[in-house]
């Protein structure tokens, strides 16, 4: 596990950013973090070092944006509206655990164990992202090294 420490929502954007000037299809970010970490600032950055132009915003009520356009197609899911098992299955999360491209999902801890641990097919690597508050402006980031 690596642990970076962010002290402005800029802060968390560029690290973001670096990890999608690396990410290759197939790459699974789970996020988890309360309200107001950070996980949208995260996946802002990633988005740009994607190569992705348009409006990157949190997905809450369509659960799912799909952004096309950059060097890998994004997937943004937020799982916080979905509190069981089955509402989570309903909605197809499945599919996104071996995306054609970059898949993040915030409220990760949502999903199940065993959904996460599920072999895949494909080249597929899953990312645990952290991001605790600690101070009004600074964030603990704690990840998977790449």
């Amino acid at each position: 596990m690596a642990t970076y420490i962010s002290h402005s929502p800029a802060e968390t954007e560029a690290l973001g950013e670096r990890w999608g000037r690396a990410a290759q299809s197939g790459l699974v970010l789970a996020l988890s973090g309360d309200l107001g970490a950070g996980k949208t600032q995260l996946v802002k950055g990633l988005a740009r070092g994607l190569g992705v132009t348009g409006r990157v915003h949190s997905p809450t009520f369509t659960l799912v944006n799909e952004y096309g356009g950059g060097r890998l197609r994004l997937f943004h899911l937020d799982l916080y509206r979905l509190e069981t098992p089955a509402q989570i299955q309903s909605a197809g999360v499945e599919e996104f655990l071996q995306p054609d491209g970059v898949a993040v999902i915030e409220w990760a801890e949502r999903l199940s164990p065993a959904l996460l641990a599920a072999p895949a097919a494909g080249p597929v690597r899953l990312v645990t992202v952290t991001i605790a508050i600690t101070s009004e402006t600074a964030r603990t980031i704690i990840f998977d090294a790449f």
